[in-house]
């Protein structure tokens, strides 16, 4: 069932969240896995939960422009827009199997059949409104092909659909701050694209979700970007640089997730190769942000040893301080779950059929998320990052909890 319909038969009152500096969404890229992301946005709609902040990588980032781009009451309309309209439904041999194979007891095979069908459509169709296979593809040596033309895909349909469901006025003008990332391909290095920098046009949100060597690197002010996971799939880093001395809320939406079973088979070893890939970053990103807030924790400790009119007189002291007065930064981390029927090919298999289970499993864990009210309390300065996660086993705490600095008392008690 549609989570749009879900909506109407589902009252929820607004959330009442504690007061926080800044709300901030942070969505990961994961190609046809980027709809639980709109599952997750649909849920923080009903809640009433507004961002200030959304920064996005790849489909991550073409779910910023559509959510960034609508006025608050018509985003989870367009992003089923968007999502419906880059979608396959099954054709009749899809479907011939997902029928026919569950009269048999083959409920999970049945399901990875037409899973496996779409993805393969996929390959040699392209998707509606988004990309379609490269005719003819460039020939290595023959002529010098300009990077925007060497891809297995051209991506051209995508910026239409991006200004169908999109007014980049209301992304440039309105009131959240968006940032994309992509690669610029000659330095290598991860750039973003921020609206309170520079106008945002499709191509910035192109670049984000080029990722090579299915899709073409995309020309901005004479440089070429490609996708921003190649260097950093998740932009949690870009929106708390900011964050210093504020009380700030991240909703980080990831689509790969670290664990999982150890593979059975090669395609098994390809899936899990492609969830560690693009979730490690995640875990990286995660554990140092909590380390920077231990050891702010820590200056502040030793500096109540120090006295007072060396703080006020000495500029190092004086750095200290700032640097100690930290951020009070709670994650309320969301991460899709890997479904049985799934393989290597999950981020490319756009059916609809599955495009809705994955809007519907987001919708679900943010829901779950809000059943724990004690979650969103400001964390305070001596906590100073903390994390949650519905899917985190209860006994189970993560780096961040583990790995707090004792206070002096903590210290003289041990």
């Amino acid at each position: 069932m549609r989570s749009s319909n879900t909506t109407a038969r589902h009252a929820h009152k607004p959330f009442e969240l504690p007061r926080y500096d800044e709300i901030a969404l942070v969505l990961q890229g994961g190609g046809a896995l980027g709809s639980y992301q709109s599952g997750v946005f649909e849920g923080l709609a009903q809640a009433g939960v507004e961002p200030h902040r959304i920064a996005g990588v790849s489909i991550g980032a073409l779910n910023t422009a559509i959510i960034a781009g609508n006025a608050p009451e018509h985003r989870v309309a367009a992003l089923r827009g968007f999502w419906e309209s880059i979608c396959h439904p099954l054709d009749w041999f899809g479907n011939l199997g997902s029928l026919a194979l569950p009269l048999i007891g083959q409920h999970d095979f049945a399901r990875r059949w037409a899973s496996m069908w779409a993805a393969g459509r996929a390959l040699t169709e392209g998707q509606p409104g988004f990309f379609a296979p490269r005719m003819p593809l460039p020939v290595a040596g023959w002529h010098k092909t300009p990077p925007s033309a060497v891809s297995y895909y051209d991506t051209a349909a995508l910026k239409a659909t991006l200004q169908r469901f999109a007014d980049f006025e209301r992304i440039n003008d309105g009131p959240i701050r968006v940032s994309v990332g992509a690669v610029n391909v000659s330095s290598g290095n991860l750039v973003y694209f921020d609206n309170t920098k520079m106008r945002l046009e499709p191509e910035h949100f192109m670049a984000s979700g080029a990722l090579p060597p299915g899709f073409p690197a995309v020309e901005i002010d004479g440089e070429y970007y490609w996708d921003g996971g190649l260097v950093s799939n998740t932009p949690l880093t870009e929106v708390l640089r900011d964050a210093d001395h504020k009380d700030t809320l991240v909703f980080q939406v990831d689509l790969w997730s670290a664990s999982g079973n150890a593979p059975a088979d090669f395609l098994d070893v390809a899936e899990r190769a492609k969830d560690i890939q693009y979730s490690s970053r995640t875990r990286a990103i995660t554990n140092m942000l909590a380390d920077r807030q231990k050891h702010a924790r820590f200056i502040k400790e030793l500096l109540e040893h120090v006295p007072a009119e060396a703080r006020r007189s000495d500029p190092l002291f004086k750095l200290a301080e700032r640097v100690a007065d930290g951020s009070a930064i709670n994650v309320v981390h969301l991460i899709y779950k890997n479904k049985p029927y799934e393989g290597h090919y999950k981020d490319y298999e756009f059916s609809v059929d599955t495009m809705e289970e994955h809007w519907a499993s987001g919708l679900e864990d943010i829901r779950a998320s809000f059943a724990h009210p004690e979650w969103f309390a400001v964390p305070s300065r001596e906590q100073g990052f903390v994390t949650h996660d519905i899917h985190r086993p209860v006994n189970v705490l993560p780096e961040s909890d583990r790995s707090v600095v004792p206070t002096s008392e903590e210290a003289q008690a041990a």
